[in-house]
């Protein structure tokens, strides 16, 4: 099973998301990254994929694509949809743990 964070890392190693400017302190030269910038990029990157897998089914259906072909574009429009719904999970998880502290 693939963790958070583990998957959080792996989509960062993609190139889909600069992780490493997340609270980069704002300068001249350095802009750190809005994290709803962050969110919408792994949702188009998630609506992507799924429109990939969805046009090589299509493709094998009409026999221009191999199965394998197939598979694979499945496989990454899966990992991808898991990888946001990790980050939802652990915004939620954050979310009602604040929601849980003293005032």
């Amino acid at each position: 099973m693939i963790t958070a964070l583990a998957a959080a890392k792996a989509y960062a190693n993609s190139g889909a998301m600069g992780v490493g400017s997340i609270g980069s302190i704002g300068g001249a030269d350095k802009k750190g990254v809005d994290f709803g910038d962050i969110l919408k990029s792994a949702m188009n990157n998630v609506q992507h994929t799924s429109k990939v897998a969805e046009h090589k089914i299509a493709d094998q259906v009409a026999g221009k694509a191999e199965l394998v072909d197939v598979v694979t574009a499945i496989s990454s429009a899966e990992a991808s949809l898991e990888t946001v719904m990790s980050v939802r999970d652990q915004v939620i998880s954050a979310y009602q743990e604040i929601m849980r502290m003293p005032i």
